[in-house]
């Protein structure tokens, strides 16, 4: 489904990816681990089309992303639908005047009628347990609620990946367990799930694998999730956990 073969990116020159070589199959639920600054974050917006690869090759669904291919409006239309993003920050993409709005965004750039918005849009409130919210301004929201309308957003194109950024950020404890509750259920439903995440604690709940990155900008270890947390010394070496972290 997404392959990444010896991609590498740089910001002015400051090196973000080095020699990537990924793979990420249908239905797969990965995590992806590392330090600040290590180019989790770079990645995701790679997959998801924000960005492209100075070197090396992106491959969705057998077909090569280029930044050219993502300059097209059709393209990058149909590839939208099929990749969804979450931001870190969820007020970063929340701008409409209420959330019905919101989630109704993105099924309007697709050209869906209005009959159909509805239908939709009311599904992924129910969904995501905020129909009391739809009035509302977003940002007049919790944190929490934010960053359910967010994924409420993402999911209204019903794409075949998610991909999320840091999505336990800023939120309580009540927050986070109702979005990893929330994810495994959506991974259970068959969509692909790449997450980003410094939540040891949590991480195992939400993926079956983890991918792990050095400071260095490259991957060092690809690992079932429960064998990577088990490599305390390699997690102090890429400097995840300090030296008095134990399990």
């Amino acid at each position: 489904m997404i392959e990444l073969n010896s991609v590498s990116y740089a910001y002015a020159g400051s090196p973000a990816l080095e020699n990537i070589n990924l793979q990420i199959k249908k239905g797969e639920a990965i995590a992806l681990l590392g330090p600040n600054g290590c180019g989790k974050s770079t990645l995701l917006k790679l997959i998801n089309g924000l960005v492209s690869p100075d070197s090396g090759v992106y491959t969705f669904n057998n077909q090569e992303i280029t930044a050219k291919k993502m300059q097209d409006p059709a393209f990058a239309k149909r590839f939208h639908q099929k990749i969804g993003f979450v931001f870190q920050n969820s007020d970063t993409q929340l701008f409409c005047p209420d959330v019905y709005d919101e989630v109704a965004f993105g099924p309007r750039q697709m050209g869906m009628t209005e009959e159909a918005i509805e239908r939709r849009v009311n599904d992924c409130l129910t969904l995501l347990d905020i129909h009391a919210l739809r009035q509302k301004s977003p940002y007049h929201l919790s944190g929490g609620e934010q960053k359910k309308v967010a994924i409420a957003c993402v999911l209204a194109l019903n794409p075949d990946v998610l991909v999320l950024d840091e999505p336990m950020n800023g939120l309580d404890p009540r927050t986070q367990r109702w979005l990893v509750n929330f994810l495994i259920q959506l991974n259970k439903a068959g969509k692909t799930l790449i997450t980003s995440t410094h939540n040891l604690d949590l991480v195992q709940e939400i993926s079956r694998r983890a991918v792990l990155f050095g400071e260095e900008h490259s991957i060092v270890a690809d690992l079932a999730t429960e064998k990577l947390l088990a490599e305390i010394e390699l997690l102090k070496r890429v400097n995840l956990v300090d030296e008095q972290y134990q399990r």
